[in-house]
């Protein structure tokens, strides 16, 4: 089953790029998913569709999916898990498409660089087009209350499920519950699950960009891990101590001016 919450974690980031700080936080930098993002974008674990469900995660809740029905005022689609949800839009909704893929981006990091998302009308999203949708959902009634729905790039949509796939085998992402000698277990929103990865004499550690060394790292700290499974053992060779997000807006100077 594709991981439902992997989509909205990623359209955090794609919104966290854009001029919509409103509707999305920043994801954190250099290190492509937040997982939840998340992402991300803590806040991690906050439900299998939460966007706001780890670093870089989205406020609100959503699903994506490929539209198979359109209709005056709603969506219908399919999501990973073969599901139908019905996507309901109104005047208030913001309905966006997402750029091209930036030169340069790779499946481990579909969604870094490029524009930020631009207005579209309704009528230009069409059956098979992927889409994510955030807002309310009535998981009874498989709909979502859209606040917002994002028509997806095709080859970025493409990555994205590739990046998905890679999800514990070459990346992991979550909140370190417990460490334990060079053992570290963390609980991802990706896939609301505890994974574990063990560190060795190859593997660095950073915390933004500033290096640093398995003792910096404690539990509560939301990180970013780049590795390899051998055996049934997840090895890391990078591990990324992700900075919290920023709480209230720019710092202003005496006299009411905000730094350039």
């Amino acid at each position: 089953m594709i991981i439902r919450s992997f989509y909205a974690c990623a359209l955090g980031l794609a919104l966290g790029a854009s001029s919509l700080a409103q509707v999305a936080t920043t994801p954190p930098a250099d290190q492509g998913p937040t997982a939840n993002q998340g992402p991300a974008a803590g806040q991690e674990g906050q439900g299998r569709r939460g966007m706001g469900m780890g670093p870089g995660g989205m406020m609100g809740r959503g699903i994506s999916g490929t539209v198979t029905e359109v209709a005056a005022d709603h969506f219908m689609v399919k999501n990973g898990a073969n599901e139908i949800y019905t996507v309901h839009f109104s005047a208030n909704t913001r309905i966006m498409k997402q750029p091209k893929s930036a030169p340069g981006s790779t499946q481990d990091r579909p969604m870094g660089g490029g524009d930020p998302p631009v207005a579209i009308k309704a009528t230009e999203i069409k059956v098979g087009d992927a889409i994510g949708a955030g807002g309310e959902i009535d998981e009874a009634a498989k709909s979502v209350g859209a606040v917002f729905v994002m028509l997806l790039d095709p080859e970025r949509a493409r990555q994205m499920r590739e990046w998905q796939a890679n999800f514990g085998k070459t990346w992991l992402m979550g909140k370190v519950t417990a460490i334990s000698d060079a053992k570290v277990t963390v609980h991802s929103g990706v896939d609301n699950s505890d994974h574990t990865f063990f560190a060795d004499e190859n593997t660095t550690f950073r915390k933004h960009r500033d290096p640093i060394t398995l003792p910096d790292v404690q539990v509560g700290d939301n990180v970013r891990i780049e590795g390899a499974v051998k055996g049934d053992q997840f090895f890391a060779t990078t591990v990324v101590v992700m900075m919290p997000p920023a709480v209230g807006g720019p710092v202003k100077r005496p006299g009411g001016e905000a730094p350039n």
